[in-house]
């Protein structure tokens, strides 16, 4: 794959063209949005497989000095499109005297949680609720739109080995599970007890979820605003992520 910095208003064109389709009917990152990013030194890159843009990011300097990847579009021939695009994204930012991105993600899609928590090593900030409020897009429509805010530590040791292909080693096990997926696919909750190591779970597909069920999807969401969000507001951090899909976390020391 070959990942480079879009400038040229033709590559600026296909990359929001790219993440309209992904983000079908919505136009997430317009031509001119992006035409203007690039103009005032923004991040905006692009990944081509076999001469083709298979994906697409865009982020924003912050007042802090550090970087916002807002939005990040991969389309469905672009396999390991997302891991080689941060790759790129780092080198870039660390040579403009860079040294954290941030971005946020649903904490309900596993995939992703996997992929930014256990693949990339990043860490969690916050979780915030209906960050975006409605959102009518194909992917997130009927839901509402909570989020983990995520900070991405260039220079840490953890980090430096995640973008090598060494993902960071799995905390301990938890001692209780406060949400999980029962048998029927609801979410199963219970109560932490104090325990000093929790685990909360997501749903195996919330995409899927969303479009066969929305009642249950949304239960989904409230489960796991209490159970996540309401361990990060009384001091927990999340230590890492599961391949059983599972968030751990670990009470403040």
């Amino acid at each position: 794959m070959d990942v480079r910095e879009l400038t040229t208003t033709d590559d600026l064109r296909a990359a929001s063209d790219l993440l309209a389709g992904i983000w079908r009917p919505t136009d997430p990152m317009p031509y001119e949005m992006l035409r203007v990013l690039q103009h005032l030194g923004g991040y905006i890159s692009g990944v081509y497989e076999g001469g083709a843009l298979v994906g697409a990011c865009a982020a924003f300097p912050t007042a802090d000095g550090r970087l916002h990847s807002h939005i990040t579009g991969v389309s469905a021939r672009g396999k390991g499109a997302g891991f080689e695009i941060k790759r790129h994204q780092r080198l870039w930012a660390l040579a403009h005297g860079v040294t954290a991105i941030t971005w946020t993600f649903d904490p309900l899609v596993r995939r992703n949680a996997y992929f930014n928590l256990a693949k990339l090593a990043a860490r969690v900030e916050e979780y915030l609720p209906d960050f975006y409020g409605e959102m009518p897009d194909e992917l997130n429509a009927g839901d509402p739109s909570d989020r983990l805010l995520l900070s991405w530590d260039l220079d840490a040791p953890t980090v430096a080995a995640a973008v090598r292909g060494e993902p960071p080693i799995s905390p301990p096990a938890a001692q209780v599970t406060v949400l999980t997926e029962d048998p029927d696919g609801r979410p199963a909750e219970a109560d932490p007890g104090g325990a000093a190591r929790l685990a909360v779970g997501t749903p195996a597909d919330i995409a899927a979820l969303r479009a066969a069920d929305p009642p249950l999807a949304l239960a989904w969401r409230r489960a796991q605003r209490t159970a996540l969000g309401g361990a990060l507001d009384t001091g927990y951090r999340v230590a890492g992520f599961a391949r059983s899909g599972h968030y751990l976390l670990e009470a403040a020391r």
